[in-house]
């Protein structure tokens, strides 16, 4: 697991199951409330009491986004008063988002913890300058990073304070849009195990040291080098990235990313918050801010209506209907019926992991088959009465053409258990064309509260029936079936991670007709054309380590259905592969965690 470390002696295997951390209840941290526009002047307020049903856009963001300036006093004691309160919280319910006006800060270090996001106000990392740093450490799990959840940084430039800034996280912790003026270490203090990660649209001038981490996606970035890897190390459009070597070292490079549109920011025109939409691209290389001003649009918040938790979903759908747009304040929302999302064009942004619980067995986020609808920024936690579905893009059967214009789903997180029992047959479904899923972490909680085989059942983890789908850092773990079953035309997926599900009580619990267990990627028998580049899957079967599974991916056998860098790795001999893809790649080595390897298929 951590050959690679400077650390000579290779860590035993220790997994989440084993150490999962207690929620921590703590009193609220005392925010400050964000002036997001100008109190509406009379004549405002009386066209809004003559139209009684309409919705204001615009308004406060609330106490939980805690907003910064150069002059404001007592900088580091908020930070710290907030890592204190989030550093172990990771089934808690605190959300924060701490928001830096653009500037120059000096002498900072804003230790992140669960549920925290931190990103700069200008339009370009460079405008928000901390002369400091952004953590992540794993001291609070004894150096194991395998459990930093739910936390991210983004369109900030640091200069860290030793030349190195240290961000050793696990899965749903993005780094984007950030301007590293050193170098950035993804590993805890003594090279504990890790397991992330993904970045994007960032600049790191100096080396990236992964060190004990598993496996990290870079996209659309430029480095100054890339210092090792373990398992899987995916790139695609990274100025400086290591050339394509896997499976020794285990690099998986592209020189462009085929289709990108990275993810809507908040940000400050003067003294008024606006959102900006980044334009499209295609093969896309490199940041988008080199070069001064980003390309695309922006939409001020008065187009947005602003989210508090409490709001019912009917009020969040009236706001809908009525044109306007979503911005999520960090919290979490109780929905009795779906979130529909009708309209072209839509943005549905969250901040601070604001977070969707759907209640009486009901979908948290419907999306009808139309162009250009952004979702971004929030988690989805399954309710104790099982969903059919958490999240739906597009509506059975969606079939219209959205290439020049294509829904994105960036940093949306999915959550079945952990903070309570929660059940969902299936999590994230795929069916309108062209869909790009950058980014997303789509979990059955493999410890935490209401956990167990059938306690927190979710048998299918992304289903893609869309044609043209293109998925670009997919990680889905530990589902009672097929973690990813893939039904679309012509899907592509770049970097893809997943562990099966650790808890199977036997052999028989996973049996899928006469094959021994369920793929964690299954490309539909009637697909005649797919790619993916960069995948790996994961076993610890550790209820019963005797369990053996077939393959980790599965597909048929057709010229047009191609894979490049498979692996799969039982970690610490607690259950085996029999192959990699299909029938072909050697067994997986007995109590060795050492990946067995497909380099092309077929």
């Amino acid at each position: 697991m951590s050959a690679s470390s400077p650390d000579s002696r290779p860590p035993s295997i220790g997994r989440r199951t084993l150490l999962g951390a207690a929620a921590v209840a703590t009193p609220a941290v005392l925010g400050v409330a964000t002036p997001a526009a100008a109190a509406p002047s009379p004549a405002a307020s009386a066209s809004a009491r003559k139209k009684p049903h309409a919705l204001p856009g615009g308004g406060d963001l609330g106490p939980n986004v805690i907003v910064f300036d150069p002059s404001t006093p007592g900088i580091q004691a908020r930070l710290d008063q907030v890592f204190r309160q989030q550093e172990s919280a990771q089934f808690g319910t605190g959300r924060y988002a701490l928001l830096f006006k653009p500037g120059t800060y000096n002498g900072l270090n804003a230790q992140l913890g669960f549920y925290t996001s931190i990103a700069g106000l200008g339009l370009s990392p460079d405008d928000t300058t901390i002369n400091g740093d952004v953590t992540v450490d794993a001291g609070w799990f004894n150096g194991n990073a395998t459990q930093n959840f739910w936390r991210s940084a983004e369109n900030l430039a640091l200069v860290p304070a030793n030349g190195t800034n240290r961000w050793a996280v696990a899965q749903a912790a993005p780094f984007r849009r950030m301007h590293v003026r050193g170098g950035l270490n993804l590993s805890p203090d003594g090279y504990g195990w890790a397991s992330g990660g993904y970045i994007a649209d960032s600049r790191i001038d100096g080396q990236v040291g992964p060190y004990s981490q598993q496996q990290w996606y870079t996209r659309d970035s430029a480095i100054g080098s890339w210092l090792n890897g373990v398992w899987n190390m995916v790139f695609s459009g990274v100025e400086g990235a290591p050339a394509q070597s896997f499976p020794n070292p285990p690099y998986t490079t592209l020189g462009t990313t085929p289709i990108s549109r990275e993810k809507p920011f908040l940000y400050l025109q003067g003294n008024d918050y606006r959102v900006f939409l980044p334009e499209k691209r295609t093969n896309a290389r490199g940041v988008t801010w080199g070069n001064g001003t980003p390309r695309g649009t922006s939409l001020p918040l008065s187009q947005f209506y602003v989210a508090r938790p409490g709001v019912s979903a009917a009020t969040l759908n009236q706001a809908l209907a009525e044109g306007l747009h979503l911005l999520l304040t960090p919290g979490i929302y109780h929905l009795d019926r779906p979130i529909q999302v009708n309209r072209a064009n839509t943005v549905v942004l969250g901040l601070g992991y604001a977070t969707l619980i759907p209640d009486g067995g009901v979908t948290a986020v419907q999306v009808a088959d139309v162009d250009g609808v952004r979702l971004a920024g929030f988690l989805v936690d399954a309710g104790p009465v099982n969903s059919a579905t958490l999240l739906e893009i597009g509506p059975r059967g969606a079939s219209r053409d959205h290439s020049a214009n294509p829904t994105t789903v960036q940093d949306v997180f999915v959550r079945i258990g952990g903070a309570g029992a929660g059940k969902a047959t299936t999590s994230m479904v795929i069916n309108s064309r062209h869909t790009i899923v950058d980014h997303t972490w789509v979990w059955r909680a493999d410890h935490g509260e209401g956990v167990g085989w059938e306690t927190n059942r979710a048998d299918y983890g992304v289903v893609v029936n869309g044609d043209d789908v293109l998925t670009t850092g997919l990680f889905v773990e530990h589902f009672n079936k097929y973690d990813v079953q893939w039904n679309g035309q012509r899907g592509r997926t770049i970097f893809f991670q997943n562990e099966k599900a650790y808890d199977a009580p036997n052999q028989g619990a996973i049996q899928n007709g006469s094959i021994k267990g369920y793929a964690a990627y299954k490309v539909g028998d009637g697909v005649t054309t797919h790619e993916g580049w960069g995948l790996g899957s994961y076993c610890y079967y550790n209820v019963n380590p005797s369990i053996v599974q077939h393959h980790g991916f599965a597909a048929p056998v057709r010229s047009g259905v191609r894979f490049h860098n498979l692996l799969v790795v039982s970690l610490g001999g607690q259950g085996q592969y029999e192959c990699v893809i299909n029938d072909t790649g050697s067994p997986t080595s007995g109590t060795s965690t050492v990946p067995s390897t497909v380099v092309s298929y077929p």
